[in-house]
């Protein structure tokens, strides 16, 4: 069994089920203290996070991940125990495999090839791991990014462990997000007796126009490397439950995923610009979740694409599609950030795995990116 497989299972086999963390970044201070590592332990709101280093130089070489996992579902789904790593037709499975144990390890165990085979290496290589990913994300990542910031720590490269790969490993790199903005709207009307409707505002009339318009709206064109920005709603609410009353209120929740063509104050500016025009009484609260990040085509990319294709052969992708990532604290400290990882297919689900061939060639092309940079 290759090192990296058997730290991966491991890691598996702890239930970090976020917040938890279970041992997992006490078993990488293990790994890398020997090495050279100043290993930190920052701890905030019961979310363990470990800041370690090894140099003083730059550039600095971050490799970024989460020890958290989502939690399993129905166990008695599972053709395995979740936190049982189990081989299985070439696959390894349990909870983390793909979302993100196996990056870890990867990137634990290709930290240590490369500093036993190039122990003077220019620059710093630095980890950044969290057990806050899957949930909140406001004690994790963001957290160690702050107090980086605060005692002035330039990272100059980051490469997060999340799951890019689409169909086989290598085939996808993200080199951006889309920025997160929710809205709750409670648009306001006068509850009544729906025979007398004379006597009663009906919100859900008054906001049917004002709904077509936002649905109707184009945001943006998007860029190079984002499609347009994209407004959706995910719920409505209104009525008492009973048929005969016209309700006083209606509320409707929504979502911005956006890209760099578009600012959070924009966006909003122009929701509110329609829901005036159509005169509607109305409360509007914002939670922005996110904003977007990228990374243009350059060294940390060029490099990740090299490594890929001389460990798989594979032409990789640069893409910004899917969800958020920690990626968007990080941007905040680091001029380039990108993700690579495993194959996402299984993240999240009942029986997630990984398949056995993509674990050792994931810490060669991490080991070979560190090559790529710091040599």
């Amino acid at each position: 069994m290759s090192k990296t497989l058997a730290l991966t299972e491991e890691l598996i086999a702890l239930s970090s089920v976020t917040p938890q963390d279970k041992g997992c970044q006490a078993r990488l201070i293990e790994l890398l203290s020997p090495l050279g590592f100043a290993c930190e332990t920052i701890e905030s709101g019961g979310v363990t996070n470990l800041w370690a280093r090894k140099g003083t130089a730059q550039p600095l070489l971050v490799f970024a991940g989460h020890t958290d996992v989502v939690p399993t579902g129905p166990v008695d789904q599972w053709t395995s125990p979740p936190f049982e790593p189990t081989h299985r037709d070439g696959k390894l499975y349990g909870r983390g495999a793909a979302d993100m144990k196996t990056s870890i390890a990867a990137m634990v165990i290709a930290a240590e090839e490369f500093v036993h085979a190039n122990p003077d290496h220019k620059g710093s290589i630095g980890l950044l791991i969290t057990s806050d990913e899957e949930g909140p994300a406001t004690d994790g990542t963001v957290i160690v990014c702050d107090a980086l910031k605060a005692r002035g720590e330039q990272l100059d490269y980051c490469v997060v462990g999340e799951p890019t790969s689409s169909e086989v490993l290598g085939d996808t790199i993200k080199n951006g997000r889309r920025g997160t903005m929710s809205g709750k709207l409670t648009v306001k009307g006068i509850q009544g007796h729906i025979a007398y409707p004379q006597l009663a505002r009906n919100p859900v009339h008054e906001l049917a126009p004002a709904l077509a318009d936002l649905v109707a709206e184009k945001w943006d064109d998007g860029n190079e490397y984002y499609l347009p920005t994209s407004w959706q709603v995910s719920n409505i609410h209104g009525g008492t439950g009973a048929s005969n009353v016209i309700p006083g209120t209606v509320v409707v929740d929504f979502n911005f995923r956006f890209c760099t063509a578009s600012t959070v104050e924009g966006l909003q500016q122009r929701v509110h610009a329609i829901l005036d025009r159509h005169k509607l009484e109305y409360d509007l609260v914002w939670t922005v979740g996110g904003h977007p990040f990228l990374t243009p085509k350059g060294s940390l990319s060029d490099a990740m694409a090299n490594a890929i294709k001389a460990e798989t052969g594979v032409t990789t992708e640069l893409s910004t599609t899917g969800g958020t990532s920690d990626g968007r604290f990080i941007a905040k400290i680091c001029p380039q950030v990108i993700e690579f990882g495993p194959p996402n297919g299984s993240i999240h689900k009942i029986d997630e795995h990984i398949e056995l061939r993509f674990i050792d060639p994931l810490k060669n092309i991490y080991r070979r990116t560190m090559e790529n940079l710091l040599l």
